[in-house]
């Protein structure tokens, strides 16, 4: 059984192993990598993963569609959660914020029939569209919620302010801002969160590739035998309790790599040189998939 700090229950009910998956890397085409895909998410199960977290403009569904097929009948205990508000033009094919109501709940709806689900227990707005009042936004996912198609509303890539004025309008369950190791723009939303007892799903919870490149990073590695990317995940498990990390892989080994990052324990001397290291630069940020 998990210990009690391996898991938070959201919203102080949903309870999840703080360590998940997100699955926007599983790839759903062509067969040979959708069938390597259908297997990582079958294996994060298996290792007990309980949270999943995708979204539609991860392949506009496609992505919700690969983990039914992997995994529905959902086995008892794992939530997938899903995000609304992006959506394609059908004039120029691309993607952009729209969080009108209207597209919201026709989001909702489909989001419901290829999840193949009636609730989706965690649903978050996939970023607030500053061309419609938030108080409409929060609002239709409130509706929804009062329905029964929602169980609990999250919010993504956020700041305090917004959070403040969307808890204004209902109770918000969880935040998924960017943030690991190297990356801590989001410090205060996190706090803000940890008041709250909100959970704080950092997307992009390793920063790809830098990890191994600090020296620090890579010094507590050696003494623990373990890898940066593990350490980067223990790390963030023990910042804050209300820190769900779901690291992303297209690999059955790294999967089980990240997932044993949850029984590494970091000494108090090791997690204050982490604690001391700069934040990341990120100059090249706006040019990667933001989940």
């Amino acid at each position: 059984m998990p210990t009690p700090s391996s898991t938070f229950r959201i919203s102080g009910d949903l309870l999840v192993r703080r360590l998940g998956f997100g699955a926007m890397h599983l790839p759903t085409e062509p067969a040979a990598d959708r069938a390597r895909a259908v297997a990582v998410a079958r294996r994060a199960v298996e290792l007990g993963v309980t949270l999943i977290d995708t979204a539609y403009l991860y392949g506009g569904g496609a992505n919700e569609e690969l983990l039914v097929e992997a995994l529905h009948p959902y086995p008892d205990g794992l939530t997938v959660t899903t995000k609304v508000g992006v959506e394609r033009s059908a004039d120029s094919g691309e993607w952009g914020l729209d969080g009108r109501p209207a597209v919201l709940r026709a989001q909702v709806e489909r989001a419901l029939r290829r999840l193949r689900v009636e609730r989706i227990e965690l649903l978050q707005l996939h970023r607030i569209d500053p061309a419609t009042p938030l108080a409409d936004q929060i609002g239709t996912l409130r509706e929804l919620r009062a329905e029964g198609k929602i169980g609990r509303i999250g919010l993504s890539e956020i700041t305090v302010a917004e959070l403040d004025r969307a808890r204004e309008i209902v109770d918000i369950a969880s935040v998924q801002n960017r943030y690991n190791l190297l990356d801590r723009e989001h410090e205060p939303v996190l706090a803000a969160c940890a008041a709250a007892g909100i959970a704080f799903l950092p997307w992009r919870p390793v920063a790809a590739g830098a990890a191994g490149e600090r020296a620090e990073i890579a010094a507590v590695a050696a003494e623990l035998g373990a890898t940066p990317t593990q350490v980067s995940l223990a790390w963030l498990l023990g910042h804050a309790p209300v820190v769900l990390p779901i690291p992303g892989t297209a690999r059955t080994d790294h999967l089980e790599e990240n997932l044993a990052a949850a029984d590494l324990r970091l000494s108090p001397s090791q997690r204050d040189r982490l604690d001391r290291l700069d934040r990341l630069d990120r100059p090249d940020d706006m040019a990667d998939p933001q989940p």
